[in-house]
C-alpha cells in the first residue's frame, strides 16, 4: 500500500535518508500477519531501528558479522547495559566514521511506528484480524503473507544490490503459490481451491 500523506514522517524520511526501500511495504506486513508471523509495534520499532543501523554501517564501509548489527543495537539501546560498555561501543562506532549521536535521533519508537502505519499507510489492524468469515479470513492471511514474502525478499535485494553484495537490475518479486492435492493431482492457485470449495476430490467419489 502506498504512503497516502504528502507531509512526510519521521519514517518516511529516515526510509529515504537511509534508501529504504520496501522498509514500509515490510512494516505494514509484518504488522497484520497472522499470529507467530505478526510483529508488536515494540518489535517493528527495534526491526526499523536495526536495519537503520545496519544501513549506516554499509554506508561507512563496516562489515558486521553476522549478529553483531543485534549486539550492537542492544549495546546502544538496552538500560540494562553499563554506561562504560556503552561508551565503549560508541567509541567503536565513532572510528568506523559513524555520528552515533545523529545515528541514535534517527532511531523510531513504537508511537512513530504506528501513526506512520495507520495515518500515511491507512492500515487498519483491527479490520484485518476479525474477519466471521473462515474462508475470507484464511484467505486474507494468505494473501498477507504472500505480500509479506515478496516485502522482505523486495527489501533484502535491494539493500544487497544497493550495498555492492550483489549486482540486479530492474526487477520485481513473484510470490506464486499453488495448492496440490497429492489425492486427486490436481494443482490450484489459492483463490482457485478457495472459491472451488475445494479440490476435485468431491467430484470423483
Amino acid at each position: 500500500m502506498s504512503d497516502s500523506s504528502g507531509t512526510q514522517t519521521k519514517v518516511q524520511r529516515i526510509i529515504s535518508k537511509y534508501e529504504l526501500t520496501g522498509m514500509g511495504n515490510q512494516l505494514e506486513a509484518y504488522w497484520v500477519g497472522d499470529d507467530d508471523d505478526q510483529y508488536s509495534l515494540r518489535e517493528l520499532a527495534d526491526l526499523f531501528n536495526r536495519t537503520v543501523l545496519s544501513s549506516a554501517l554499509d554506508q561507512a564501509n563496516a562489515s558486521p558479522l553476522n549478529g553483531e548489527v543485534e549486539n550492537i543495537y542492544r549495546l546502544l539501546t538496552d538500560e540494562a547495559v553499563s554506561s562504560g560498555v556503552q561508551t565503549e561501543t560508541k567509541n567503536a562506532l565513532a572510528r568506523d566514521g559513524i555520528d552515533v549521536e545523529e545515528l541514535k535521533k534517527d532511531f523510531v519508537t513504537h508511537q512513530t511506528i504506528h501513526t506512520y502505519l495507520t495515518k500515511h499507510r491507512d492500515v487498519n489492524y483491527e479490520s484485518n484480524v476479525d474477519r466471521a468469515d473462515p474462508i475470507e479470513k484464511g484467505a486474507e492471511i494468505i494473501q498477507r503473507m504472500g505480500s509479506r514474502t515478496s516485502a522482505v525478499t523486495d527489501t533484502t535485494l535491494k539493500n544487497l544490490d544497493n550495498t555492492g553484495r550483489i549486482t540486479l537490475g530492474d526487477f520485481d518479486v513473484l510470490v506464486d503459490v499453488r495448492v496440490l492435492c497429492n489425492t486427486c493431482g490436481e494443482s490450484y492457485t489459492v483463490e482457485e481451491l478457495l472459491d472451488g470449495g475445494g479440490c476435485n476430490c468431491a467430484h470423483q467419489e
